[in-house]
């Protein structure tokens, strides 16, 4: 096993794999999109949603609790307790694992014809059931290594896992359809694709597991001995911990649960069963999946920051801290904003690209939009819960689920489909706001400082060429074939907005000479020809 990783570099590990791992999620909704018809969509996503969410629950928030206590307890030599609160993890794990199991398949019907009016999703919400057998302990065991510090095991067997599931998926959906099957047995054969994706996480993480053991033992890691922590004991630490962490970890399951929940309810009446289907479809299998690239980087910068953080509070050293709270709320801007500004102003084109038809491109647009405050949500809480404010967390995402659910039922009355997007826009807002302020009040720390109007001018000028390119490159499918068209327009478009935005970065000094040298070396040798066009006398205002 390589040494720890550093901050910077973990969370680049992470992001790295949850790219991989995410595109090829998005390569397996494309193929299934145009396999399926509206309710196979439907059905698909919903079984999807539904089982992220029970995943969270499962794991009762635990593989975050472990990161923390893992790491605290390393921070303090003491990692013989560090290894019987992880024992005792994995065997909650696998209790929770059959539970959950069982109670998901057998409620199925139920949950697809009473909650989400879609009795069709039953057999795949079922289908999928089994997966929650293994993952409950693979989240495990990848809590323990983030509390380590090692990454690589982490991004690897989320590889892996994303490889198993999309080729199982597309392949029995495509075995099914040329059997004959209906949508609701090919929406079901797809989501079997998650159990053998669990088999494959679960393995590699196993395999990861005995390496590190092995190379503790290499190493003479010889833990000191401490005294025998009783199960109870261990587990209201671990509860306490995790109840408020799961409920935070939930908000963004539980908002596109939500959706699937309501969507049809509330439409229904506007638009007919029918088109409240399509439109449901249009959200999970290709809005949700779009909107799901940019926060990339924040689930990776979150799971690198609980054990950063919480070993920085363990020792209270409060400059550490405040250094990294400044670091990860600026990555998570300053890289999220331009793949936000990139996917939407191309959200037309991307969904001719991408799907079989360019319907439902606002609702593309307007969902991927709102990921910019989903980043700087889970940024935030993240931080909290590092801090060991997780019932502060909790309590500020039960508030963002209520102005949620409140928004969806009044905005859907005027702008339907819109009016539930928007209000999951300002969910997030809400969270961030209110973790914003707790965070002042026990960091004293700016994000920006003077710099946030050289940042607006960046995203403006940057987003409005994008959007101008984009709209003359849709006028390319009317001399060639319109996917090579869109394919073109798409490439354009992001490559374009990105250079913009990075360049008025640094000419409107809101990146400067002093901070690029705080970066990793790779990124410093990328910024160093482009800082020449920043002018002397910039410098950091913070």
């Amino acid at each position: 096993m390589s040494k720890k990783e550093s901050f910077v570099k973990g969370t680049l590990i992470l992001a790295a794999a949850a790219l991989v791992a995410r595109v090829l999620g998005l390569a397996q909704r494309v193929p299934l999109e145009h396999l399926f018809d509206s309710v196979g969509n439907a059905s698909f996503g919903v079984a999807n949603n539904i089982y992220l969410m029970l995943l969270a629950v499962a794991t009762a928030g635990i593989p975050s609790t472990l990161s923390k206590m893992v790491s605290e307890r390393y921070a303090l030599n003491r990692e013989e307790e560090a290894q019987q609160v992880y024992r005792a993890a994995l065997l909650f794990a696998g209790a929770a694992g059959i539970i959950i199991t069982i109670l998901l398949y057998i409620g199925a019907p139920y949950f697809a014809t009473n909650v989400a009016n879609l009795p069709e999703a039953a057999l795949a919400i079922r289908a999928i059931a089994p997966a929650l057998l293994l993952f409950p302990a693979t989240a495990i065991i990848r809590g323990y290594f983030q509390g380590r510090n090692y990454m690589m095991a982490n991004g690897v067997s989320q590889i892996t896992e994303q490889v198993a599931r999309v080729v199982t998926a597309i392949l029995l959906a495509y075995l099914l359809m040329k059997h004959g099957s209906n949508n609701t047995t090919m929406a079901a054969g797809a989501s079997f694709g998650s159990v053998i994706g669990s088999i494959a996480a679960f393995a590699i993480m196993l395999y990861y597991s005995l390496k590190l053991r092995r190379d503790d033992k290499k190493a003479a890691l010889n833990y000191a001995p401490a005294p025998k922590l009783p199960m109870l004991g261990i587990y209201k630490d671990i509860f306490k911990l995790s109840i408020p962490i799961v409920l935070s970890s939930l908000t963004v399951p539980a908002v596109n649960l939500i959706d699937n929940s309501i969507a049809i309810p509330l439409l229904i009446d506007q638009v007919g069963r029918d088109a409240a289907t399509t439109t449901l479809g249009y959200l999970t299998s290709r809005a949700q999946s779009v909107a799901g690239i940019p926060p990339i980087l924040a689930i990776a910068l979150s799971a690198s920051l609980i054990p950063i953080i919480s070993a920085a509070f363990a020792r209270r050293d409060h400059d550490h801290l405040k250094r990294q709270v400044t670091l990860a709320l600026r990555i998570s801007i300053l890289t999220g904003t331009p793949i936000v500004l990139s996917l939407v102003v191309a959200a037309y084109s991307i969904n001719g690209l991408l799907f079989k038809s360019l319907d439902g491109s606002g609702i593309v647009a307007m969902l991927t939009l709102g990921t910019i405050f989903q980043i700087t949500m889970m940024t935030t809480n993240s931080i909290l819960l590092g801090m060991g404010k997780s019932r502060i967390s909790m309590y500020y995402v039960l508030a963002g689920i209520i102005v949620k659910l409140v928004a969806s039922f009044f905005l859907s009355k005027v702008f339907g489909i819109y009016g539930i997007i928007g209000a999951t826009a300002l969910c997030f807002i809400v969270i961030t706001l209110l973790n914003i302020r707790t965070l002042k009040s026990v960091v004293n720390f700016s994000i920006m400082g003077k710099r946030w109007g050289g940042f607006a001018m960046a995203v403006m000028a940057s987003g409005g060429i994008g959007y101008m390119l984009n709209e003359a490159g849709i006028m390319l499918t009317q001399v060639m074939p319109a996917r090579l068209a869109f394919l073109l327009t798409c490439l354009v478009v992001g490559a374009t907005v990105v250079i913009i935005y990075l360049v008025l970065l640094i000419v409107l000094s809101v990146i400067s000479r002093e901070e690029v040298v705080s970066y990793p070396k790779a990124l410093q040798k990328l910024l160093k020809p482009l800082m020449k066009l920043q002018p002397e006398r910039a410098r950091m205002n913070d």
